[in-house]
């Protein structure tokens, strides 16, 4: 999407860019990429180091977590609902917060 600004590569003929109405989203939606996932991704490298068993919960709300990414993502770039993706992104929230809480049960369980 930025190639066309950044490298020239598939700039119309006019020379504009094809993707500047997207690229904004794009942005905005890498960047997300980076911020609240980084507590699922932190909280998943916490259940492995915690060994044993990881619950069935856990892996429902690591699923849950990542298909509600791919919509929110969807969302984000391909359309302008804000109510829809702060839904999704609630929902994204919760899951994670849940994931949180059941290793903090988990971990004051067996110590």
């Amino acid at each position: 999407v930025r190639a066309p600004a950044v490298w020239g590569v598939g700039v119309k003929a006019d020379g504009s860019n094809p993707w500047a109405s997207v690229e904004p989203r794009v942005s905005a939606n890498l960047t997300n990429q980076f911020e609240w996932p980084l507590f699922f991704y932190i909280v998943c490298v916490l259940q492995i180091i915690a060994g044993g068993a990881i619950d069935t919960a856990q892996i429902w709300l690591a699923w849950i977590f990542i298909i509600g990414r791919v919509l929110h993502s969807l969302i984000h770039i391909l359309t302008t609902n804000v109510r829809l993706r702060g839904l999704v992104f609630t929902v994204n929230f919760l899951a994670v917060l849940a994931m949180w809480f059941l290793l903090f049960l988990k971990t004051i369980s067996s110590s």
